[in-house]
């Protein structure tokens, strides 16, 4: 009897062991299994880094969210989101970001730049997915990056073609002669999307002139000298102006200069026209993205970031009437938020 006691314990005690190693969080591959529920399925914890409130981030945010739930759900999974908002603080992305990693999550999402950033510099082993992010390569600082990044990070790119953004300009505009580029200096990915469409407008016959500022507290000086020297204003995805458009709007409109935006949420707010994606179906590629890494053990070292599917051309109806613009044929009008 005492033999076969012991042979009974040491046999629940190296299922115990395998138990625990099929559990936690990915090996340097990005794959993760989560925990196993009563049910039998799956329960997994997600940690979400927002950079700001913001309309294009939140509904990235909730795109995702509610892509991951439901996929989750159809397989009789569960997942669970510690959803946290840096109010536009980088230390602050960097202290969510490690609370995230001390609490084993199964995967984070980190929507914009900076909380990218930050895990990156958090983890090598949890899988990290990226949204609302224009280009991964000068976010991660590696300049030679192509379609896959080789560790534990992919994602989405919210990036439309900026030769197209470009062609919408001139498609307004053709007759202006200079176009002011007015970003925030601090963010990667706004330096990269001006040094890139820089070329694109030159080649239509534009002079282009830069207006950078630092943080919202110069912008308003910044835009103010932009629109005295400019005939339109372009602005890419650039977080800080996502969050100060009424400053760029009490300067550009009263001046009677228009801005050519590279989203939606910025162009509802200063704009005059935009080439936009839709935030929330970049989240929901995220999310199915997320399922495909978490149920499907897909490596995310290997995974293509992906872009959103589909481009709008859009207008903002109230910038335009206080402009006196007409828009041209195949432009959809941004709805009034309620």
């Amino acid at each position: 009897m005492k033999t076969r006691k012991l042979l009974a314990a040491a046999l629940a005690g190296a299922m115990a062991l395998s138990l625990t190693a099929c559990g936690g969080n990915s090996d340097s591959g990005g794959t993760a299994s989560g925990s196993t529920g009563a049910a039998g399925g799956q329960e997994f914890t997600i940690g979400i880094c927002q950079l700001a409130p913001h309309p294009a981030l939140d509904a990235a945010s909730q795109g995702f969210k509610d892509k991951l739930t439901e996929l989750m759900q159809a397989d009789g999974n569960t997942v669970n989101f510690e959803d946290e908002n840096a109010n536009g603080d980088q230390p602050t992305c960097n202290t969510i970001i490690n609370s995230f990693v001390s609490g084993q999550v199964d995967l984070i999402l980190a929507n914009a730049t900076a909380p990218l950033q930050a895990a990156a510099s958090a983890t090598s082993d949890i899988p990290i997915l990226g949204t609302s992010i224009s280009h991964y390569g000068t976010a991660l600082d590696d300049p030679e990056m192509g379609d896959t990044t080789g560790r534990n990070i992919s994602g989405t790119s919210d990036l439309a073609p900026l030769d197209e953004q470009a062609a919408v300009l001139n498609e307004w505009f053709p007759d202006a002669e200079t176009v002011g580029l007015l970003y925030c200096s601090s963010e990667a990915n706004s330096q990269y999307q001006i040094e890139t469409i820089t070329p694109e407008l030159e080649a239509l016959g534009y002079t282009c002139e830069e207006f950078t500022f630092t943080d919202s507290n110069d912008l308003s000086t910044v835009v103010t000298s932009a629109v005295q020297q400019c005939d339109v204003i372009y602005v890419p995805t650039d977080n800080v102006v996502a969050d100060n458009t009424g400053i760029i709007a009490n300067a550009a409109i009263p001046a009677g200069v228009p801005v050519i935006a590279g989203e939606e949420g910025i162009c509802s707010g200063c704009g005059v026209a935009t080439l936009s994606i839709d935030y929330y179906e970049l989240g929901q590629t995220t999310g199915q993205m997320a399922y495909d890494i978490l149920v499907g053990g897909e490596d995310i070292s290997a995974m293509a970031i992906q872009s959103a599917p589909n481009l709008t051309k859009l207008y903002n109806p109230d910038i335009c009437e206080q402009l006196g613009l007409t828009p041209p044929d195949g432009y959809e009008p941004i709805e009034a938020s309620e």
